[in-house]
């Protein structure tokens, strides 16, 4: 699990079935007290968050399979399964 910021959306008009009917958002990994780290990551939503939110997603893909209960193997590896209301000491 880690924590991220919401930096934007991803459309895609061919994608695999199992991405059907789920959004897909971009999301840039943050440290406990909010500095953004490098890297970018595609992560399904499962809690409608929005652009800006700083989420809690699951980067490993036996999880995202279990969330989304596809019935065979899945490409998806980040699912954003929480949004942050706050954080002990951290204004968020």
């Amino acid at each position: 699990m880690m924590l991220a910021q919401v930096i934007g959306s991803v459309v895609a008009t061919m994608k695999h079935g199992c991405y059907a009917n789920k959004t897909l958002l971009l999301v840039k990994q943050v440290s406990p007290q909010l500095q953004l780290q490098k890297g970018v990551l595609a992560a399904v939503d499962l809690v409608g968050a929005g652009k800006g939110d700083i989420v809690l997603v699951a980067s490993e893909g036996r999880a995202a399979e279990e969330l989304l209960q596809f019935p065979c193997r899945m490409p998806i590896r980040s699912v954003i399964v929480g949004i942050i209301d706050s954080i002990d000491g951290v204004d968020v």
